[in-house]
């Protein structure tokens, strides 16, 4: 029975037993339990970042070797508009974040005092091959070597090491993480800051969802605009794109009906049969702002300054590390953890919160991402027309 409930299903249930678990160790003065999850929370947190490296290497890579291989203009401008809204939707989620997240947070729990409330029994080290950076630029190197040379055997070799790291994902770490984050709650619970820290974080997804919304919201008007359409009618053609998305929490997964309703606000097919493809790759803007506003989030309730100076490097690379990031819910997040570790100096736990903050409205975020995508189509389709004119 509960190996056929969903990922979101699994974590509510991993936070409920950790609440009561928490609680109950904390009342009847047991140390232990807390204990031992916190040993497995060491061993799993060591082992998330040793494979951080070949997540970034088996799907930034080839990613980018894909983007290379397009030579048509359209795909060019079609990949440039995909990554700066992209990068707009993560400014956008800073500045926000910037004005609102002190206020809404102002009080509350520093998680570095729960982290050191209960010790391990011992910890496992698994050093990674290679340092998060060193990753990162191997990535680009081999990525855009692969995208220039005519021989197509490393780029075989790196998609079967690319299918390979995905089945760590899905058989390992996914099925892994709602105990992970059973561990985390209980530990919360154990110190007694449980209550605050999930009122902040409840606070932190509404300004989420609200942002996205706007911004689709937002990518219509423009888009609208340019085609002289009105874009309350291209939303509505839109919708079932977006509900089926906030169902199968995969862009990937929604392409045929994402494609429908593109085709139903008058794009060429030609047109859809390559923007929304493209968009559900390369275009994330809904991920880019819960990322961005939630690390923001994490990093004030760890004591750590939050500055444009750091965040915005962290968000020109988002655009470009979760390309092809893998089709799975929480793909973008796993993608991304390289960033966090490497850029904003997260830890383990740190990381297993964006984790668990992520795939708890990973549905939203896809949806936003679907919905962005058909109004990269309109302004794409009114391109070509101008061209062909």
């Amino acid at each position: 029975m509960i190996k056929k409930l969903g990922l979101l299903p699994k974590l509510v249930i991993g936070i409920i037993v950790g609440l009561i678990l928490g609680a109950f160790c904390l009342k009847a003065g047991l140390e232990w339990p807390i204990s031992l999850l916190k040993t497995f929370n060491g061993i799993f947190g060591s082992l998330l970042s040793y494979i951080i490296p070949f997540i970034i290497i088996a799907f930034v890579a080839p990613g980018i070797a894909e983007l290379g291989k397009g030579a048509s203009k359209l795909l060019g401008i079609a990949t440039a508009i995909a990554y700066l809204s992209t990068i707009i939707a993560g400014t956008l989620a800073f500045i926000l974040g910037k004005a609102l997240l002190p206020v809404l947070l102002n009080g509350n729990t520093d998680l570095n005092t729960i982290d050191n409330t209960v010790k391990a029994f011992f910890n496992i080290d698994i050093p990674p091959m290679m340092g998060v950076m060193t990753a990162l630029v191997t990535a680009f190197m081999v990525g855009l070597g692969m995208a220039n040379i005519k021989g197509k055997s490393l780029y075989n070799v790196i998609k079967d090491f690319q299918n390979i790291v995905q089945q760590v994902i899905k058989v390992v770490i996914i099925p892994l993480l709602p105990i992970h984050i059973a561990g985390i709650i209980a530990n919360m619970s154990y110190a007694g800051k449980v209550a605050s820290i999930m009122s902040s974080f409840g606070k932190v997804f509404i300004l989420i969802i609200g942002l996205q919304t706007t911004y689709v919201v937002i990518q219509y008007l423009i888009a609208c605009q340019i085609a002289k359409r009105n874009p309350i009618t291209s939303i509505k053609n839109m919708l079932p794109a977006y509900f089926t998305a906030i169902g199968t929490q995969s862009s990937a997964a929604t392409i045929p009906v994402t494609v429908r309703s593109v085709l139903s606000n008058d794009v060429e097919e030609d047109i859809a049969d390559f923007v929304v493809p493209l968009g559900a790759t390369i275009h994330l803007a809904g991920d880019t702002i819960t990322l961005t506003l939630a690390s923001m989030a994490v990093m004030m309730l760890s004591g750590q300054a939050v500055s444009f100076a750091a965040m915005f490097p962290f968000i020109l690379m988002l655009g470009v590390t979760m390309v092809a990031a893998p089709g799975i819910p929480g793909g973008g997040v796993m993608a991304s953890l390289g960033l966090l570790e490497g850029m904003l100096g997260f830890g383990g736990m740190q990381k297993s919160l964006m984790i668990a903050l992520h795939l708890a409205q990973d549905s939203f975020g896809t949806a936003s991402n679907v919905m962005g995508d058909g109004a990269i189509a309109i302004i794409m389709n009114s391109l070509s027309r101008s061209e062909k004119l």
